[in-house]
């Protein structure tokens, strides 16, 4: 099977649900090719799947324009929107005239609207797989513009037009999808390597807490507090300077891995952060989201799988931070999940797509 895969570019919580999907792929049924059609770079891309691929390196969707990985831009999503579908049936006429001379066997997205839509007037058999998807979460951002009707609709048809949604466990409902089928969780699993990292830098072990808020840079960068026993490991632009900040570069470790070897994840609600940190049993510290349509799907089922606490973003850089996270660490352990949602998905894929 020739597939084409395409992957969102709203940050890479996309590409942690669809990575391990394909990795599993490649262990039950791999392809003949691989072609990722993603806005993201290659390198996290490849730092993400075990096989070879090829990398049309173009947004496959809108997502949300975004001011930083918590606060969306209504503005600027509401006019790429109506860029993005301005000439949409003649966009869907060219996209599908280059799926068929790629010669593509299937199509799977996570979860741009278009390479559905494409597959669909092709001919070519489509699936999509997410928690969300993308007209849902536009309509809870552009319901107030009379003008985002018809590309409401034109979404609505291009997820209901592939074989299956494969809708990841925690999700949003998406009641209105009738060709849903429900899926496990899914998650990459890290490698334990604390002592390694504590060697490596030359810190006495401490509480690790791991900061990632998804892909996207956050605005609002300020001054982490000097906590007693604490060392964080920050994005790269949040700078060093000091003995408890270490930048991720720094480690030379995958993200994934640093999940795995420490003792908490300050992000933001998200689907990657929550599952991966709950598969690891990692107590998780996040931003609120109240305005983002997943978060009570996501905060709830957390809450009841693992350790976690909501924080706003004034606490973020105060030394009210660290009396959170000591709340945390008091608790008893909790078991990590079996994210087994990969194979399950890898084997629907093959069989809807055969």
């Amino acid at each position: 099977m020739k597939l084409l895969v395409a992957v969102s570019h709203h940050g890479l919580g996309h590409l942690a649900q669809t990575a391990p999907v394909l990795n599993a792929l490649l262990d039950l049924q791999p392809p003949s090719s691989l072609t990722l059609w993603s806005g993201l770079a290659r390198a996290a891309l490849q730092a993400r799947l075990r096989m070879p691929f090829s990398h049309r390196e173009a947004p496959a969707d809108i997502g949300l324009a975004m001011l930083d990985a918590v606060n969306v831009d209504i503005a600027s999503s509401h006019a790429a929107y109506q860029a993005f579908h301005r000439h949409w049936e003649k966009r869907v006429d060219e996209e599908a005239a280059w799926l068929e001379a790629q010669g593509f066997d299937g199509v799977l997205s996570d979860v741009a609207y278009l390479p559905l839509a494409a597959a669909a007037r092709a001919g070519i058999p489509a699936v999509a797989m997410c928690s969300l998807n993308w007209r849902d979460i536009a309509a809870a951002y552009l319901s107030g513009y009379a003008d985002i009707e018809p590309a409401l609709e034109q979404m609505h048809l291009a997820y209901q037009g592939a074989r299956a949604f494969l809708r990841l466990t925690p999700a949003m409902p998406m009641d209105w999808l009738h060709n849903r089928t429900d899926i496990p969780p899914v998650a990459a699993k890290g490698m334990l390597r604390r002592e390694q990292l504590a060697r490596q830098l030359g810190i006495e072990p401490s509480h690790w807490v791991l900061v990632g808020f998804g892909g996207i840079a956050y605005r609002n960068i300020g001054r982490l507090p000097e906590l007693p026993g604490v060392t964080w490991i920050v994005p790269d632009d949040w700078g060093a300077g000091r003995a408890d900040l270490i930048t991720l570069g720094a480690t030379g470790m995958p993200f994934i891995d640093l999940l795995a070897s420490c003792d908490a994840l300050l992000t933001k609600v998200g689907y990657g952060g929550f599952v991966e940190a709950a598969a690891h049993g990692i107590p998780v510290l996040y931003i609120d989201r109240p305005d983002w349509p997943e978060t009570p799907y996501l905060t709830t089922w957390l809450a009841h799988h693992g350790h976690c606490a909501a924080i706003t973003e004034d606490i973020l850089f105060s030394p009210a931070i660290g009396e959170r996270l000591e709340r945390l660490w008091a608790m008893p352990a909790r078991t990590p999940i079996h994210a087994e949602g990969a194979p399950i998905a890898a084997r629907c894929l093959g069989e809807l797509l055969a």
